[in-house]
């Protein structure tokens, strides 16, 4: 008895050190987690909007986008018996990408020429008799429409049977795989999404000030980001005519991609005016900007608190970025430390 009372002693004591160390291990890790005090201020650099020149090459920001991007659909209905391609093939217009079951449409076709067959030898009878005056001038046209509707029934067999051959539209490459080997498709079912990149679209935004430098088919000079300075030849495609709330204008540019530096779809790239002017106006530096070059936002500070705030952006060249409208020139923005910073965050200003 004793025996069992010291093991369930000593057990007792086991369990009271265990949860001592955890309860120890806890407090430790605690202490080592970060906990955001709104009440804390946050130490940030600042600085006031300036005054500066955009020099000659006036660039406007913007995103590639694919020339021609669609879904390639079937224009009959029937078994898939054949797809010809995969994701990321290159294929040429007018190229076969798949072909459906049409077994029944060339056994009805063979039946309709033999009707032709028979008919033409019927009509040719008709019109002997109807010179002969054997048969009614009636009789003799009856036969000579029922031979146009035949035939007129072969050419619709005919167009069927070359819809079940699914041709590229135009030439590009394959994006996606949209049904598989062995499906059953029905007219404007979607085989493969086909992506065109040999030209791209950028569209930019431009501010009321600039928008009458651009003139459709105007040649431009575009950049993406990723290749730094090399350049890529273009022209204006579409010029707006509504700006938005901004007033900004949508314009929209055709590059021609490059076989050595191809840019892609969906890459970041910029326009510049050749033989642009340069311009004098506020800017902020690009260091203070928080979001997209679509959505521009800084963090301006207003007693003590950083006020999220959205502005209109103009022209950039890669270190500062024109202030259309939303800053004043007595504005303090934030140029460092943003990551820590939330909307109405307690901040305070290095020296």
């Amino acid at each position: 008895m004793k025996r069992i009372i010291s093991i369930a002693v000593v057990a007792i004591v086991i369990v009271a050190l265990v949860v001592m160390k955890l309860f120890s291990n806890k407090k430790a890790a605690q202490e080592k987690i970060f906990v955001y005090d709104a009440k804390q201020s946050i130490l940030v650099e600042a600085e006031t909007p300036l005054t500066h020149t955009f020099e000659h090459s006036m660039s406007f920001l913007g995103t590639y986008e694919a020339n021609h991007q669609n879904n390639v659909a079937s224009d009959a209905s029937g078994k898939l018996i054949e797809l010809n391609v995969k994701e990321g093939d290159v294929v040429s217009k007018g190229q076969v990408l798949a072909r459906l079951d049409n077994e029944m449409i060339q056994l009805q076709i063979e039946n309709a020429k033999l009707n032709i067959a028979q008919l033409t030898n019927d009509n040719t009878r008709f019109s002997t008799l109807r010179k002969d005056q054997v048969i009614s001038a009636v009789e003799a046209e009856k036969m000579e429409l029922a031979l146009k509707s035949a035939e007129v029934q072969l050419k619709q067999l005919q167009k069927q049977l070359k819809s079940t051959s699914i041709l590229a539209p135009y030439s590009g490459v394959v994006t996606k795989r949209l049904v598989d080997l062995g499906s059953m498709v029905m007219p404007g079912t979607p085989i493969v999404e086909l992506t065109d990149i040999s030209t791209l679209k950028l569209t930019i935004s431009v501010p009321e000030r600039d928008v009458m430098k651009f003139q459709k088919g105007q040649l431009v000079v575009a950049n993406a980001d990723i290749y730094g300075s090399e350049q890529f030849k273009g022209s204006v495609s579409m010029v707006a005519v509504q700006a938005d709330a901004a007033h900004n204008f949508k314009i929209q540019t055709t590059i021609q991609n490059s076989a050595q530096n191809k840019i892609m779809a969906g890459m970041y790239g910029s326009v510049s005016l050749e033989n642009s002017t340069s311009v004098t106006t506020l800017a902020i530096s690009r260091k203070a900007l928080v979001g997209s070059s679509k959505n521009p936002q800084v963090y301006v500070v207003k007693n003590g608190k950083a006020v999220l705030t959205p502005f209109t952006a103009g022209t950039s060249d890669g270190e500062y970025i024109e202030v259309v409208s939303g800053l004043t020139k007595n504005d303090v923005v934030v140029i460092k430390g943003q990551v820590n910073l939330q909307n109405n965050s307690n901040v305070k200003l290095a020296k």
